[in-house]
């Protein structure tokens, strides 16, 4: 790439044109990776400084940062600690819109969410929190929450001092936007040293999580989110007892059936019943008293990949615990294994039955009668001979019977014989009387 010799430049016009050419490029996935193969990233964060190109850099700087294999090459620059600068120093109420975004795609790199709670030795968290609830910022709470997904133990040690707080705001806030990404943070510390039964006991959390999980309610994404919150509580023995006694097992099939087109939150409601049949202590009320095992086996062909794992686990569970849901599972396992076979061989069932000759009332003592093939003369003179002249009296037995030996013994027959005559059937692969062949013939099974 040519331009990257001009990167920087003395002229600013000039650089700036490059800027915005590399800009316009920089929609491409390719381009990006050149930029970030031949170097150029330490240079454009360098230019965040100048005033002139400092827009232009962050938006660049904002492209090449969508990429999750370029994230990392972040860490290597000093954009994080320049990022975490801006915000804090920022004496405004809201951000730019570029430095805030950068800073919420590079957060979702755990190296760069090291550097971003390092900065100012280690008061990062600390200070974007009480920027964050100073202005009510969804969007610095949102940069907190892609923090706190990654499981380095020292990003979810920081966060330990921050439960209380985040467990006041659920109960208390209004700004459903500003909520849905504390309940998401929140959901995020699965960390074994946090009491969330205390947590759930002083905040009230288990009916205010019932209220939030209404099937119609019009905003999925916090809905959404405190489904998530509900697994990672059911990773706790005592908090899964409370919420599984509190009826929250049937607010779930409820929302399930409500939601069933949205793969994430049947994924995530999934979790949570594979998490309350972890325990021994919930899981014989989700197996006994609830309809939720048969919505894990309606859910074992689901398209989404993730969803039929979580199934498969959950219902591995039951079975070794329940042994009528246990033979159901495994019924339900053939009949998805084998549904093709198990529809074609019913399609033919039904095939048969539509084949079976319509009963009359002229049937013989046998439930035959020889009429409804037509005159029971012509019927009977197909098979035999018409004179006593012609029977053979020399133990000759007859054509049709005298065909199917030569046919056993591999010998030859005469197939000049009068009046029958022959042909080839090659779907069966064998002679046949052609006088004994008619349209109404039953298919092979």
């Amino acid at each position: 790439m040519k331009v990257a010799r001009l990167i920087p430049c003395p002229q600013a016009d000039l650089l700036n044109i490059i800027l915005r050419l590399l800009l316009n490029l920089s929609f491409d996935r390719d381009i990006r990776a050149q930029i970030i193969r031949i170097g150029l990233l330490p240079k454009l964060v360098d230019l965040i400084d100048d005033e002139n190109q400092r827009l232009i850099c962050l938006c660049l700087l904002y492209h090449l940062s969508m990429d999750d294999r370029t994230k990392g090459y972040f860490t290597y620059t000093k954009c994080n600690q320049q990022l975490m600068k801006m915000i804090i120093d920022c004496k405004e109420e809201r951000l730019e819109p570029e430095v805030i975004a950068l800073a919420i795609n590079l957060a979702l790199n755990p190296g760069c969410a090291e550097q971003l709670c390092d900065y100012k030795h280690g008061k990062g968290l600390k200070l974007l929190m009480k920027r964050a609830y100073k202005y009510k910022d969804s969007l610095i709470m949102k940069m907190i929450r892609n923090i706190s997904s990654h499981a380095s133990p020292d990003i979810k040690s920081q966060f330990i001092s921050y439960v209380g707080p985040l467990g006041e705001t659920l109960v208390t806030e209004k700004d459903e936007v500003f909520l849905t990404e504390v309940v998401g943070t929140l959901a995020n510390l699965t960390i074994p040293d946090i009491d969330y039964q205390a947590l759930m006991d002083e905040y009230g959390l288990v009916e205010w999580i019932k209220s939030k999980l209404k099937p119609n309610s019009a905003d999925v994404e916090l809905t959404l989110n405190v489904v998530v919150l509900v697994g990672t509580l059911c990773a706790d023995d005592a908090c899964a007892e409370v919420l599984a006694k509190s009826d929250i097992i049937q607010i779930l099939i409820e929302l399930l059936h409500a939601q069933q087109e949205d793969d994430e939150i049947v994924l995530q409601i999934c979790y949570v019943f594979y998490q309350l049949c972890f325990h021994k202590s919930t899981r014989n009320v989700i197996i006994k008293k609830t309809e939720a095992p048969a919505y894990l086996i309606d859910l074992m062909q689901d398209k989404n990949k993730e969803v039929r794992r979580v199934c498969d686990m959950t219902l591995e569970i039951i079975s070794e615990c329940d042994p009528d849901w246990a033979s159901r599972i495994k019924l339900a396992r053939f009949r998805n294994h084998n549904q093709t076979w198990l529809e074609t061989i019913e399609g033919q069932q039904v095939s048969y039955e539509d084949d079976e000759p319509t009963p009359i009332n002229n049937t013989g003592p046998y439930g035959f009668d020889p009429m409804a093939f037509g005159d029971q003369d012509d019927y009977l003179d197909q098979f035999g001979y018409n004179d006593a002249d012609e029977f053979p009296l020399d133990g000759r037995e007859s054509p049709d019977m005298n065909h199917w030996n030569s046919i056993n013994s591999g010998g030859e027959m005469d197939i000049d014989r009068e009046p029958n005559t022959y042909m080839r059937d090659d779907y069966m692969g064998m002679d046949i009387d052609a006088a004994n062949f008619t349209k109404a013939q039953r298919p092979t099974r």
